[in-house]
């Protein structure tokens, strides 16, 4: 690759200025806000793919619905939905200064862009800048590319999705190359499943700032693994192939960074309720002879040992001739009656999400017939469906640029799925593993090369099943998992952290991946409890596992064990009571997480947050830990570790301190606490201040059964006043975003002789409970008055 070193001024838009680069290429740099800005590079004048599916501003809250990516995708150069705002331009001396109300922007030859923010008092603080020392390299006969920035000693970066190790990804080296990477090690496998070319980067002093490279070519990652004499300290991006298109976002804080991030990629879907709710899954019940059996045999054993299930998600077993997998195939030898299975699930509250695959098999009863109507990605020399390794034989993947294979999938899912009660998707084995780069897909009739859009795939996959499903039940929040994808993924489907192996390393690093995964705008995401492949869990990684997993958005234990066990909640009989427990408490959380979810739809707020998130000034935060937020109110400082006696909290320093959920005792932020633990202890602090809704003696993520509610009241020591908000619909309707619910606002204000809740409710939705009951700690003995109403804690509020 060459360097780009000379540039001079061509023109400035309304928008902002094109440079010409070594006169012949063009690099676009444009406003879109105040604090977002768009660097593109066109070699040689002209973009390698004109078209983007990743970049949504203008989508609307809950989903792909009005503002979404059209199916051909968005123009690049498309800046509908940017408020673009004025800006001021100053050229001079092979130095050009573009400065917008809140960022300064320097270019300065050889060719570096500089960055700067604007503090209060009107100066400017750098936060970001290239590498003097040739900070941009474009492919001399392709279309490779890289950008290098400095980097500095107090910088944190985080982001990138779903990586193994640290959440702190500075000093390693990272590739985004979709695979399936089953039984990888959570510590230091790489690369995984997805492709989230975004990184957000707290700086020591000037804020925090993200890097969205939109590009779906294969590229790496450097942050600052490797070395160069003939430079100072650098960061580099490296990709393959497609265009140089870099979003630079600064803001104060890092969670304004990545709530702005998924915003510009459209959003959040807004599932069902009951999504949220223990979801069953194996491989071992559809591979058996007897799955259909063993399936419904899943819904006595629920009911039996008393554990609360909302869904199971039917592995790909159903659909197998032999040993191999072939969608949209139903074993009937295996399934007899897959329409009466569905029923009796149905019956007994449990959703159904079926697993489908992209890739045909080449002896699929179908294959002849999809062939010959050109739904498959083709091979660029013979125009025949291109071959790839799949499922222990190879097949061909379906193209989902293609117009005509969006409508058979659509079909399908239809008539094999939805038609029979099976009402969600499971996106799967959807990395698209075609290493010949130039299989060319149809591309909405402009062809394109697969290696430009691979990780698109299983988005428009997603989508294609996501149109299936709400064009089937229209006036139902359809619930999809993809477990393959790239920014724009969250719009349709929830997500997971693959196939990951069982062990306490994978269970502590899973947590971390998590996290990674909301710090890149994948909000809705979980992991495999109990660990999917290798050994089966011992009783006590598996009650640690579930204890820890009912605390994230996704909560299924799912398995393929070595062994050909499996991972049930009732597996270890000494201890399906401890595992029972954890699952009931998070039945009782529901509320609390349903709101949590609700605002990660329509406020963009992560559900999984690092505790440095919501404190920011607690340098402790940022050390490497294994507790973490669900929502803004409840740490989770789950016992991650064997044989533990003891876990070590330390709780973030705030202004209000921290409630022990369990024995309702209080201790002040940043104080550090050695708990003592047995096997049943689940460690959980809420926010002091906080008033938590909890329901009581659910056991279905179903709004007509949540019939009991309790207002737990966290109270704030001395003179406080602090606000809470509780979500509430019927868990199903799609118009419910659109009015169809209710909001209740709690206002606890405090001193030292008295507490007073007040609470108000908006909408038109009403609840199956008519009341909830106040509770308060055992440690807290100020006289509680509830609008204006003395109130004892125990006491039923009815709802007027």
């Amino acid at each position: 690759m060459k360097t780009l070193r000379s540039w001079q001024p061509e023109r400035t838009t309304d928008t902002g200025v094109d440079l010409l680069v070594e006169g012949r290429h063009r690099l676009s740099i444009r406003v879109l806000d105040d604090t977002l800005v768009r660097v593109l590079l066109r070699r040689d004048g002209a973009l390698r793919l004109d078209r983007t599916w990743s970049i949504a501003p203008a989508a609307a809250p809950g989903g792909a619905a009005a503002g979404d990516v059209p199916l051909e995708g968005r123009s690049r150069t498309d800046l509908s939905g940017f408020p673009c705002p004025p800006f001021a331009t100053e050229v001079s001396d092979g130095r050009l200064v573009l400065t917008t109300a809140a960022l300064r922007l320097t270019v300065t030859t050889p060719l570096a862009l500089s960055w700067e923010a604007r503090r209060e008092d009107g100066s400017f603080v750098p936060f970001a800048a290239d590498r003097p020392t040739g900070a941009y390299m474009v492919g001399a006969r392709s279309h490779a590319h890289a950008h290098f920035l400095l980097r500095r000693p107090d910088d944190r970066v985080y982001g990138l999705g779903e990586k193994a190790g640290p959440l702190e990804r500075t000093g390693r080296r990272y590739e985004m190359r979709n695979l399936d990477a089953m039984g990888y090690d959570a510590r230091s496998t790489d690369p995984l499943y997805k492709h989230i070319p975004f990184t957000v980067t707290r700086t020591g002093s000037a804020g925090a700032y993200g890097l969205f490279y939109d590009n779906l070519a294969g590229c790496r990652f450097d942050l600052g693994n490797e070395l160069d004499n003939y430079h100072k300290p650098f960061r580099a991006y490296r990709a393959e192939d497609g265009d140089l298109d870099l979003y630079v976002r600064w803001a104060p804080t890092v969670l304004e960074v990545v709530k702005s991030h998924v915003r510009l990629t459209g959003g959040t879907a807004f599932p069902p309720l009951w999504s949220l709710g223990y979801s069953g899954s194996t491989m071992h019940y559809t591979d058996a002879p007897d799955a259909q059996k063993r399936l419904e045999g899943f819904v006595d054993l629920v009911a039996q040992h008393g554990i609360p299930c909302d869904s199971f998600q039917l592995s790909s077993g159903y659909t197998s001739i032999g040993t191999k997998r072939y969608v949209f195939h139903w074993n009937r030898d295996k399934v007899p009656d897959p329409r009466g299975m569905a029923r009796r699930f149905a019956d007994a509250g449990i959703h159904l999400a079926a697993n489908i695959k992209p890739c045909l098999l080449r002896d699929h009863p179908e294959y002849d017939r999809v062939a010959g109507e050109g739904l498959f990605v083709r091979d660029r020399d013979t125009g025949q469906p291109e071959r790839s390794a799949f499922w222990d034989d190879e097949g061909s993947h379906l193209d989902f640029t293609n117009p005509a294979t969006v409508a058979w999938w659509r079909r399908n899912v239809t008539e094999t799925l939805l038609e029979l009660g099976i009402g969600s998707t499971w996106n799967d084995n959807n990395e698209f593993e075609v290493w010949d780069s130039t299989a060319r897909c149809e591309g909405f009739g402009d062809p394109i090369d697969i290696g430009l859009i691979r990780p698109l795939m299983p988005v428009l996959m997603t989508r294609a099943s996501y149109a299936a499903q709400t064009a089937f039940a229209p006036d139902r929040r359809p619930y999809l998992i993809s477990r393959s994808g790239a920014p724009g993924l969250q719009r349709y489907a929830q997500t997971w952290s693959g196939d990951n192996r069982t062990g306490w390393d994978t269970l502590r690093y899973n947590i971390r991946m998590g996290l990674g995964m909301s710090l890149s705008g994948l909000f809705n995401v979980g992991h495999d409890v109990g660990g999917f492949s290798g050994p089966r869990p011992d009783a006590e990684l598996f009650v640690r596992w579930v204890q820890n997993g009912v605390f994230h958005p996704r909560f299924t234990i799912h398995s393929w064990n070595d062994d050909g066990t499996v991972n049930e909640p009732w597996m270890y009989p000494e201890v399906t009571p401890l595992v029972r427990d954890a699952i009931r408490l998070r039945y009782r959380l529901m509320p609390y997480l349903y709101t949590t979810l609700y605002r990660c739809v329509v406020e963009d707020e992560p559900m999984l947050r690092p505790t440095f998130l919501d404190h920011g000034d607690d340098a402790a935060c940022l050390e490497d830990t294994d507790d973490f937020m669900i929502g803004t109110d409840l740490l989770v400082a789950t016992v991650v570790e064997p044989g533990a006696a003891e876990r070590r909290v330390r709780l973030p320093r705030n202004a209000t301190g921290w409630w022990d959920f369990h024995a309702g005792t209080w201790h002040p932020g940043g104080t550090e606490l050695v708990l003592p633990v047995d096997l049943a202890t689940i460690p959980l602090f809420v926010r002091a201040g906080a008033v938590l809704p909890l329901a009581e003696g659910l056991t279905r993520a179903d709004s007509a059964r949540d019939v009991q509610r309790t207002w737990a009241l966290f109270p704030a020591p001395g003179q406080a006043v602090t606000e809470s908000l509780e979500y509430a619909d019927d868990g199903v309707s799609a118009a419910a975003l659109a009015g169809d619910h209710r909001l209740t606002r709690f206002t606890l204000d405090g001193d030292g002789a008295a507490l007073r809740l007040v609470w108000t409710a908006s909408g038109p939705y009403r609840p199956a409970h008519d009341g909830a009951t106040v509770w308060l700690p055992a440690g807290e003995g100020r006289p509680l008055s509830v609008n204006g109403r003395p109130t004892a804690p125990g006491t039923r509020v009815p709802f007027a």
